[in-house]
């Protein structure tokens, strides 16, 4: 089975190892929307999808395909291995006893591409943060955030707020503003790589007065991040 990164959305930044990936399956299986997207590959092709919070049942039909003999494309958004389906996968096909080779293909992360969008911010250390308290206890989160604050690190932070959950995206710059100034850089990108991709960039003391979104992708800079002609530049301590 391979387990396949489609990157942040457009097909511009499909990797030819996802594409190869994609056209050698005669089987894939992913969120509805994500398999929509790859329409111009799948023709013949079986496809097996479903909603949103449906993850593990996708991942158990592909192995059990897969484990059938068909070659299986199970597709995640991004890096299959960053808050993707590739961990998923491992660890039911361990619980399940599936016997299927899998490998996992990686593709471009929505923090990499969104830090591509806004400039430089993530040139040097950086933490990526998922805001959603799903599958997480939100004190745990919330303990990782004050840590990485401390330790002065541009932040990514996925899916920063929805139209219920507020508070998290409000603690976290409660807890940045204890460490870092008002000033700092942060930059926005919401629905990465569609035609209504928006950029916007603004500080730590005005970023909650943004239109943020679960589609957003929040980069938070640190102490040596800067604005340089509307683009953000972490530097990394080169003599200029």
């Amino acid at each position: 089975m391979l387990v396949v990164g489609l990157g942040p959305g457009s097909p511009l930044d499909r990797t030819v190892r996802a594409i190869q990936a994609i056209n050698q399956s005669s089987v894939v299986v992913g969120y509805t929307p994500y398999v929509e997207s790859l329409a111009d590959l799948t023709d013949g092709k079986q496809l097996i999808v479903s909603g949103m919070k449906q993850e593990r049942e996708r991942c158990i039909a592909a192995l059990q395909a897969a484990d059938e003999g068909a070659v299986v494309a199970l597709v995640s958004s991004g890096d299959p291995g960053v808050y993707g389906m590739a961990g998923l996968a491992l660890e039911l096909a361990q619980a399940r006893q599936f016997n299927c080779a899998i490998e996992i293909i990686p593709g471009i992360s929505a923090a990499n591409t969104a830090a591509a969008r806004l400039g430089a911010p993530l040139m040097l250390d950086y933490a990526c943060i998922s805001l959603s308290d799903l599958l997480i206890p939100w004190e745990r989160i919330r303990r990782r955030i004050e840590l990485l604050a401390e330790a002065d690190m541009a932040l990514a932070l996925y899916n920063p707020r929805s139209t219920k959950r507020i508070k998290q995206l409000e603690e976290t710059v409660e807890i940045m503003l204890r460490h870092r100034p008002a000033t700092t850089p942060v930059g926005i990108v919401t629905a990465i790589s569609a035609p209504e991709e928006t950029i916007t960039v603004t500080s730590l003391g005005s970023l909650l007065e943004q239109t943020i979104t679960m589609r957003s992708l929040v980069i938070i800079g640190n102490s040596d991040t800067r604005e340089i002609g509307g683009l953000l530049v972490t530097a990394r301590g080169y003599c200029l």
